[in-house]
């Protein structure tokens, strides 16, 4: 494909991209509850909107992987070992949202087996279900680092080429190393929630400029180096 389709396929996927990830906080948000069995109770009365939010999981995955390459064709002119080592990073973010949507597929069940015979035992399954609501954190803190380090790199080499404006892809670097500073300490419990939620403020100031940027102005070629 050419420079040009690549930008605009990189802008849509930036911008489809958060707002699936913003329907699926809408849907997710309906069964959120503090005890493990008020989760349960959520989850069955809403399987239908977390059906759906499983199905998101997936085609949020398949958006990744196309944002990936397309942002990969798009710099690895200006350095394809760095544009390689982002590749995979953004690579690595796409399967984890997979392992996302195992956990969530394993709430379902735990919360929809009913009395059959395939269905778990009651002190078994709150043990799990709260296993699973763990890992479930620790997993989107985990996609995110991949996420962050992944377009810390992208967007080095979109300011190292010139393929954006300067203040946008400086914006980008600065916001990409807040999030790869600020997320490793929010997996072990240093930062709050609130902090960790102020992070991705500039991150969503760069990336929907950015896409529209990508859309309507595509990418020239690389400056010399």
């Amino acid at each position: 494909m050419t420079r040009r389709t690549n930008a605009r396929l990189a802008g849509f996927a930036f911008l489809f991209y958060i707002a699936a990830g913003i329907t699926q906080l809408v849907l997710e948000s309906a069964t959120s509850a503090d005890e493990v069995a008020a989760r349960f109770a959520r989850i069955a009365e809403h399987a239908t909107r977390v059906r759906v939010s499983i199905v998101l999981s997936l085609v949020i995955c398949l958006t990744a992987l196309v944002l990936a390459v397309a942002l990969y064709a798009i710099t690895r002119d200006v350095d394809r070992d760095l544009a390689v080592l982002a590749l995979c990073c953004r690579v690595g973010e796409a399967l984890l949202i997979l392992f996302a949507a195992m956990a969530t597929l394993g709430l379902l069940w735990l919360s929809t087996a009913g009395a059959g015979t395939d269905a778990p035992d009651r002190a078994a399954a709150g043990a799990l279900g709260l296993f699973l609501l763990k890992a479930g954190g620790w997993n989107t803190i985990l996609t995110a680092t991949l996420f962050s380090v992944g377009s810390t790199i992208f967007s080095w080499l979109l300011l190292r080429g010139r393929l954006i404006p300067v203040p946008l892809a400086w914006l980008g670097v600065v916001a990409s190393l807040l999030l790869v500073a600020g997320l490793p300490l929010r997996l072990v419990g240093v930062l709050g929630d609130t902090i960790a939620q102020i992070l991705w403020l500039p991150m969503a100031a760069f990336e929907i400029p950015l896409g529209v940027w990508l859309l309507v102005k595509g990418v020239p070629a690389p400056a010399p180096r």
